[in-house]
């Protein structure tokens, strides 16, 4: 093919034209490669797991998502937490991690535990307390985490409770 399909900035980005003159900061300006040896375990914990950050603010210079991976050592639960005001995606890649909450839409608050494969995923609301569990006695789960902010938000919990307007937990 000696042609090009398009003509620079014709079809796929007509904003390109108003915004040729602003200058970028240089993180804005080009693609990210974060290779698998290269991500960044710097990043906010919670006991039980290990989150490695691959796409962050700190990182990439993103403003709006964070992703990275998460490691659930053999036969380990994490502690108890939320994120905060993100909305949190999870794709399971390898084990069968179990994620517990509390659903208190009935009478009782009653924990509830969703048994995941790889291939599956889960999404967390805001504020929603939660933990991870990996009952495999021998193999890791490893999942890759998506956030609406552009950095790690946990907020570890002494238990796992539905959180109320201004009610324990929050800003913790």
């Amino acid at each position: 093919m000696s042609e090009p399909l398009t003509t620079p900035g014709e079809g796929f980005h007509p904003h390109l034209h108003a915004t040729q003159g602003t200058p970028k900061a240089p993180l804005h300006t080009r693609l990210h490669h974060i290779r698998a040896d290269d991500l960044d375990g710097d990043t906010a914990q919670t006991g039980g797991m290990r989150r490695f950050s691959a796409v962050s603010g700190r990182t990439v210079g993103s403003e709006k998502l964070w992703m990275g991976q998460t490691h659930v050592a053999p036969a380990t639960a994490s502690s108890d937490h939320h994120h905060g005001e993100s909305e949190t995606a999870i794709h399971v890649v390898s084990g069968h991690p179990e994620f517990v909450f509390l659903d208190d839409s009935g009478e009782e608050p009653e924990e509830v535990r969703l048994r995941t494969s790889p291939g599956d995923y889960i999404f967390v609301p805001p504020f929603v307390p939660h933990r991870e569990e990996n009952p495999d006695p021998t193999e890791e789960a490893v999942v890759v985490i998506a956030r609406s902010t552009q950095e790690a938000i946990v907020v570890n919990l002494p238990r796992l409770y539905a959180l109320e307007p201004d009610g324990p937990g929050e800003g913790a």
